[in-house]
């Protein structure tokens, strides 16, 4: 039996509209990725608007293992300045302690590989959503020229004669593997031509990033990135995108509680595949194209009844998963029955088991529902949903399993009539930054 620490809980009075404003930064699946780049240029990286959640302080502290200096530029933590001038192989048992926190180690194989010519990959962590295999980040490693050892620490990886440019086709277009291939390409001797990859704004944005450092990366049509290898690479200075995962969190907790949220920092352009699926729900939205910090999306329910929908998860340009968690506990409040169709992960749907228990009424389904089949279909995993409302939620005792579905948890606390209990909300800490001083500004009654 697993004890529950009252450290890690809260106490939600739900049944309050939440009003007022927040400010998203920048996006945490960019952040940690630009910050392990800082490891290729041979000078200091500066990193602005940086998020001050849980996932950053690891990556800092895996980069300082790797005698990376990093300070803040600005004395409040808004700034990174990132001093790759000393870098060197980390303990591996230091590098166990961080890493069970976050899956980023595997990223730092490029660079490190570059810098060092060897790398170790520890067990990996995350959130449990689903196996993640490294498959493809070894497999193009190797394709790069990679030696992958098995070891009783982890993976040693080295690259006897350099690395080199290749050819590769992703049997999927995952955004960990893109990352990894731009991470390495980028210095490794000759040209890398990926095929298949992701192209999600947080992608474009390293590829920024590394374009910054001294990088050749042209995007081209049909999902190919081709990277011509350079021998060095600089420092950078950017502002990254806000991110838009924590941006609609705040919108369908707006629409589940019958509240007005502005989210200041949130871009039209990042979300429009969100935007078009609150609309279809009945929520209501405006944009404010001011610069940041003026800037940003006013969600509001407008009043009346909400309306089913179908929503089919996908790479981008689709609808994003890490979007559909917090706006299925709106779809709960619609009339009629909306269907839920994951195609990104396997294992997305286990939070609905708490949302039933609140008083939804949600069936999860081995079947595609709702769409085109995918690769999960008829391989036994529950992926489609199909939820009938309006629904009354009650509140619960919640134990939150990973990030989004812990954040969706908490929404669903905030629009149940009654007091909820939700433990472990430290994982919720991994992502949104200082999430509980935006929810008492926002007027929810929530205590620690």
């Amino acid at each position: 039996m697993t004890l529950l620490s009252p450290q890690d809980m809260l106490v939600v009075h739900g049944g309050n509209p939440l009003h007022g404003e927040v400010r998203v930064r920048g996006a945490k699946n960019l952040v940690s990725k630009a910050m392990v780049a800082a490891l290729l240029g041979d000078g200091p990286s500066r990193l602005h608007n940086v998020p001050r959640i849980r996932d950053v302080e690891v990556v800092r502290g895996l980069l300082e293992l790797h005698g990376v200096r990093v300070r803040d530029a600005d004395g409040a933590g808004d700034a990174l300045v990132l001093d790759p001038a000393n870098v060197e192989q980390a303990a591996v048992d230091e590098i166990n302690v961080h890493a069970g926190s976050s899956r980023i180690p595997i990223l730092f194989c490029g660079p490190l590989l570059h810098r060092l010519g060897q790398a170790i990959i520890p067990d990996l962590g995350g959130c449990h959503i689903g196996p993640r295999p490294i498959d493809f980040h070894l497999q193009a490693l190797r394709e790069f020229g990679a030696v992958v050892d098995k070891t009783d620490a982890g993976l040693q990886l080295t690259a006897p004669s350099g690395l080199r440019g290749c050819k590769l086709d992703l049997p999927y277009p995952s955004v960990g593997a893109t990352e990894q291939v731009l991470l390495t390409a980028v210095m490794a001797q000759g040209v890398t031509e990926l095929r298949n990859a992701a192209v999600e704004p947080e992608i474009i944005d390293l590829i920024c990033v590394l374009q910054k450092m001294g990088a050749i990366i042209t995007v081209h049509t049909d999902r190919v990135i081709e990277i011509e290898g350079v021998p060095r690479l600089g420092g950078f200075v950017h502002r990254p995108i806000p991110d838009r995962i924590e941006a609609a969190s705040w919108a369908a907790a707006a629409l589940a509680t019958g509240g007005d949220v502005t989210v200041r920092g949130a871009r039209q352009v990042d979300m429009m595949t969100f935007l078009n699926g609150f609309r279809s729900v009945g929520g209501a939205y405006a944009v404010d194209d001011a610069p940041d910090p003026e800037g940003g999306i006013r969600f509001w329910h407008p009043g009346g009844e909400l309306r089913a929908t179908a929503i089919e998860t996908a790479v981008h340009p689709g609808f994003m998963t890490d979007w559909q968690q917090p706006l299925v506990v709106a779809l709960t409040q619609a009339r009629g029955l909306s269907i839920v169709h994951e195609t990104v992960y396997e294992q997305r749907l286990g939070y609905t088991t708490a949302l039933n228990q609140m008083g939804a009424t949600i069936q999860v389904y081995r079947d595609c529902l709702g769409g085109t089949p995918c690769r999960f279909g008829r391989r036994n995993f529950t992926h489609s949903a199909v939820i009938a409302g309006p629904a009354k939620l009650n509140g619960a005792d919640l134990t939150i399993p990973d990030l989004r579905a812990g954040f969706s948890h908490l929404i669903a606390a905030l629009a149940a009539e009654g007091i909820s209990r939700v433990y472990g909300v430290n994982l919720i800490n991994r992502g949104y930054e200082d999430f509980e001083a935006k929810l008492a500004a926002l007027g929810a009654h929530v205590d620690a």
